[in-house]
């Protein structure tokens, strides 16, 4: 796909440790800020309406583009959070674009 195309990250999560989630959220902000990157939701899953789904929270993040999202993601800022993400919660994360 074309570097004008909009990517997102959607990570589905079950949360494990409330304290420690709360503070991992508070650090993410900071390293999306400088790929330009934009929280669209966090929400609390309110019901299924089809199929099966495992998690009980979902994010999806808006990035300018796919190389943007890499970037973020293989940072060093976002990289020093993923041990802290580990203690506090399962998830699976997933990159479209479109």
């Amino acid at each position: 796909m074309s570097e004008t195309v909009a990517a997102y990250v959607i990570g589905h999560i079950s949360v494990k440790d409330a304290a420690l989630w709360a503070e991992y959220r508070s650090r993410v902000p900071a390293t999306l800020a400088p790929w330009g990157a934009e929280l669209l939701l966090r929400g609390t899953k309110t019901a299924v309406l089809s199929g099966e789904h495992a998690y009980d929270d979902t994010v999806v993040i808006r990035f300018p583009n796919r190389a943007a999202l890499d970037g973020w993601y293989a940072s060093a800022a976002y990289q020093a959070l993923i041990p802290l993400r580990a203690r506090a919660a399962d998830l699976v994360l997933i990159a479209y674009e479109g």
